[in-house]
Parts: C-alpha cells; sequence; structure tokens
C-alpha cells in the first residue's frame, strides 16, 4: 500500500520528535548522574569521638603491649624493625602473579592508657601498596659509512616494578584477628615490672646494763694494777749533784 505525501510528513515528524526526546531524557540522566556523584574517600573522613576500629585497649603497660604486637607480626611473616620501645613497624611481600607485587606496611603505636597505669592503647595502621610489571622496548639504529646509508636497527627490552597503587587497608576482620593476636601474647610473654626496693628503718640500740657494770669492773682493775702515777722529775733536779761535785 503507497504511502501519500502526508502520511510520510506525519512519520518524519514523528521520529523527530522521538528522537529530540530521547536526547533530552539521556541528557538529563547524564547531568542527574553528574550531580549524584559520590565524593572521594578522603572527604568521608568523619573524624568522630566514637570507638575507632584502628585501636583497641589493653591491660598492660605501653612496652608490653609493644612486645606483644612485635611477635604477633613475627608469627605471621612479617620483617619488623622496632627501634623505640613504643612503635612496631613490619612490612610483608605478596605475590598474586606474575606481573603484580604487593607490598603490606603495618604501622603500631603503643601509649599508656587513660584509665589505670598498667594500661595501655594501641594504635594499627596497615597500608597496601600495589605494583605492576611495566615492559618497555627501546629501539636504535647504527649506520654503516662503509654500506652506504643502510642502518641496522637494534632492539632492547627493560622490565620494572612500577607502584600503581596505595591505599590504607580498612577496617574490619583484618584489625580484629591482629588484636585478638596481640592478646594472645600478652597472657603467654612474661611482663616486666620494676622492682621496688625496701625501705631502710634504723634505730638506736639502748645501752646494756650488763655491759656498763664489765666495762667498769675492768677499768677500776687496770687503775688498780698499775699504781700510783709517780710526776716526773724536773731536770734542773737531777743535774744538781752534778753542779755540786764541779764547784771548789
Amino acid at each position: 500500500m503507497p504511502f501519500d505525501v502526508a502520511s510520510l510528513r506525519f512519520f518524519s515528524i514523528m521520529h523527530e520528535v522521538f528522537v529530540r526526546t530521547t536526547v533530552t531524557v539521556l541528557a538529563l540522566l547524564a547531568l542527574a548522574g553528574c550531580s549524584t556523584s559520590s565524593q572521594p574517600k578522603f572527604q568521608q573522613e568523619l573524624f568522630d569521638t566514637g570507638v575507632s576500629p584502628y585501636a583497641r585497649n589493653f591491660n598492660a603497660s605501653s612496652t608490653d603491649t609493644c612486645e606483644a604486637a612485635r611477635r604477633a607480626l613475627l608469627s605471621q611473616g612479617y620483617m619488623t624493625t622496632m627501634t623505640r620501645g613504643d612503635t612496631v613497624d613490619g612490612t610483608k611481600n605478596f605475590q598474586p602473579s606474575g606481573d603484580s607485587h604487593v607490598v603490606v606496611e603495618f604501622h603500631v603505636v603503643c601509649t599508656p592508657g587513660e584509665e589505670a597505669s598498667d594500661t595501655s592503647i594501641a594504635y594499627v595502621n596497615a597500608v597496601q601498596n600495589g605494583f605492576a610489571l611495566k615492559k618497555s622496548d627501546t629501539s636504535a639504529s647504527v649506520g654503516l659509512s662503509i654500506l652506504g646509508s643502510l642502518s641496522l636497527p637494534i632492539r632492547s627490552n627493560s622490565d620494572a616494578m612500577v607502584k600503581i597503587s596505595s591505599e590504607t587497608i580498612p577496617s574490619g576482620k583484618f584489625y580484629d584477628r591482629f588484636f585478638a593476636l596481640v592478646e594472645h601474647y600478652l597472657h603467654t610473654v612474661v611482663r616486666t615490672s620494676p622492682v621496688v626496693p625496701d625501705a631502710v628503718v634504723t634505730r638506736e640500740i639502748p645501752p646494756d646494763p650488763a655491759v656498763d657494770v664489765a666495762a667498769q669492773a675492768a677499768a677500776q682493775a687496770v687503775a688498780q694494777t698499775a699504781g700510783p702515777a709517780v710526776a716526773p722529775t724536773p731536770a734542773s733536779d737531777a743535774l744538781a749533784p752534778l753542779l755540786q761535785s764541779l764547784t771548789p
């Protein structure tokens, strides 16, 4: 059935209206999607005063807590460094595939607790760094003047691991398992405690009457044995006879 000119014009107008309506709807949807896009993660930080998933309280000193954290990391294959008594750093390497490499950096800081002297707070943070193998081809040409303008291409391949990502591991069961292991080592490791010196008390010993009587008796016996004291003779009295014999 042949279409007349009016029918063709009607279909043409309807097609044009449909195309414009479709374009308008798609533009509105795109605009709505841009306006409702999520914010970057660093802008979603709350910094509230509630319970932090990156911290845990322990009934031990900060030194003992960091020592337990160091042993917990060592037991899981982390290579740790402990330059200070209140800080522990550890790293562990992973190789998911031949072209990718992952390094997990673990950081622990121990501070005194807020309630008593024998409590502490452990703050943990783990960062996952991703690396990928990057292949690059280098080409060069060497001209030989003997053979005219002939050039020989030289190719070389160089592979290098390039850092492609770095992100803090989000809170969850990852840190819960670590804190549970720290608690385990706090119960098995001998804790250090300062030795409190005993107070030294001095008192005067009263004199013994029996000792005093014996001392007095001994002094009297010594005095009686020695006899009366003889006064020394002056030098002039001793020389008097000699002087008289020399006088005519």
